[in-house]
């Protein structure tokens, strides 16, 4: 029989299972928060410097793709409610391996982007303490998310959910600076006029020609890393079957408005030849137009978003590691619960892990240099994951006909879509081998599919008794619950 994951019951922790603790605002703002990352706030101003306008479109593409992306992704996780995460769907359909490689995979993108979080923090309060250490924020964020996230899941939900209300205020804000400065043709102190004709009035929407445009796309990659982070949360998420369709139909949406919107109008205000490719283009938009109180506001706000996606980095770490020790490809201890339902030994090796940044400040001083280093490595290890759900989407349509046949949220497309997706993703991986630093976070990376796979090797010589629980071996997910081919 299937074995469900217990409800969240006031007062009551059950030892071996996490907790449905968030709610539809919850899953509602973390989906937001996890499209709205620190690769728009502090790397669009180099992907601006790189391909000019056109970068609207870089975004456009790849939030499209996406979409698709998050729609299989969808469809896999409502049919079985046994699944936890990408992880069991993709053990179950894909193999072992699969559930193995994702698995860690997904958990070192997040220690990646957490590294990347931790130096645009280190960034941001420069524009405050241009004299203070670049590590010390880094190892006061890295403190302050590990002991907020000891205390309870429901606590995560709720400073998501502020954190992503934040951004969101701010960046509807900043729209609406950026157009009504181009209404009332606004003059900055450099004596530049504010007009949408600043997307074209300088070289054309591609100034830098195709090669411009494509180099736009490794950082504008990044930007959308964690928009699967609503994935993750399907555990511990009280209601499944409707949250989780209400927030990936929502992605279109949140592209336009927060992505396409916040661009035109800061290129339209701040031409794009203006922008300074190693600071944020939020934050130097108001500085160039004259307002500096509203800077050090808007520097505010793209701090928290750093910490905000650092808070989800390692939330979602934790979490990955409890269901790989639940399957006995990870140390035991990281499938130990704390009293408040928290996998805190988890928490505890992630945030060392996300320690790290402070010392690649040390080994790097130029964060700029630092900061592209490691969201390369970080978006080519998340095309990866997408893939892998988009293989495992392939596989599910060809396994189980009937469960596709019978789904109320079926992905737009199917499986030729995929293909597309899968395509598009090989295409940005050429695209990085084109640019010298880009080129060399391509050339390291396969190292850690090596490792991975020296590792699976070890874990698959291990006794039968210990490799039961590998992910597709035995029908336990990702997070505990036992997973079914077939649902109801």
């Amino acid at each position: 029989m299937a074995t469900q994951v217990s409800p969240d019951i006031p007062g009551r922790h059950d030892s071996d299972h996490l907790q449905r603790s968030l709610s539809n605002r919850h899953i509602q703002l973390i989906a937001i928060g996890g499209a709205i990352g620190t690769g728009l706030f502090m790397g669009s101003g180099k992907t601006i410097s790189l391909a000019g306008p056109s970068i609207v479109f870089v975004y456009m593409m790849i939030g499209f793709i996406l979409f698709f992306v998050m729609r299989a992704m969808g469809e896999l996780l409502l049919s079985n409610l046994q699944y936890k995460s990408f992880i069991d769907f993709a053990a179950d359909l894909l193999g072992p391996w699969a559930g193995f490689f994702t698995g860690w995979s997904y958990w070192f993108c997040w220690i990646i982007t957490g590294i990347a979080d931790v130096i645009a923090i280190s960034a941001y309060s420069q524009f405050w303490f241009p004299h203070l250490p670049q590590w010390a924020p880094a190892l006061a964020c890295v403190g302050l998310l590990l002991s907020l996230n000891l205390l309870t899941v429901k606590l995560f939900g709720e400073i998501e959910f502020w954190f992503a209300m934040i951004k969101i205020v701010a960046i509807m804000a900043l729209v609406a600076t950026g157009f009504y400065m181009v209404y009332a043709h606004f003059v900055s102190p450099s004596g530049r006029t504010a007009s949408v004709a600043n997307l074209w009035n300088d070289g054309g929407m591609f100034p830098h020609g195709w090669m411009g445009f494509f180099a736009g796309f490794q950082i504008a990659v990044f930007a959308f890393a964690g928009i699967e982070l609503v994935g993750t949360t399907a555990a511990e998420a009280k209601d499944p079957e409707r949250t989780l369709p209400r927030a990936i139909n929502s992605i279109p949406l949140r592209i336009i408005v927060f992505y396409v919107f916040s661009l035109v109008a800061i290129m339209a205000v701040t031409p794009w030849r203006d922008v300074v490719p190693g600071k944020s283009p939020f934050v130097e938009l108001f500085v160039l137009a004259g307002l500096p109180a509203a800077a050090s506001v808007i520097n505010f706000v793209v701090l928290t978003s750093a910490a905000s996606s650092a808070n989800s980095g390692v939330f979602s770490t934790s979490r990955m590691l409890f269901g790989l020790a639940e399957k006995g490809v990870a140390p035991g201890r990281f499938a130990k619960l704390s009293r408040r339902g928290v996998p805190s030994s988890g928490l505890l090796f992630s945030c060392t892990c996300l320690l790290a940044g402070a010392f690649l400040m040390w080994v790097i001083p130029d964060l700029v240099e630092a900061f592209t280093l490691v969201t390369t490595v970080s978006a080519i290890l998340y095309m990866f994951v997408w893939s892998m759900i988009l293989l495992s989407y392939i596989a599910y349509r060809r396994q189980r006909p009937k469960l596709h046949a019978a789904s109320l949220y079926k992905m737009p497309g199917g499986a030729w879509m995929c293909g597309v997706c899968l395509a598009f993703f090989a295409g940005i991986v050429v695209l990085l081998s084109f640019e010298a630093d880009t080129r060399q976070a391509l050339l390291a990376t396969p190292a850690w599919f090596v490792l991975l796979a020296l590792a699976y090797q070890f874990v698959r010589r291990r006794p039968p008794g210990a490799r039961a629980s590998l992910p597709g071996n035995a029908p336990t997910g990702a997070l505990g619950a036992r997973v079914s081919p077939e649902r109801g």
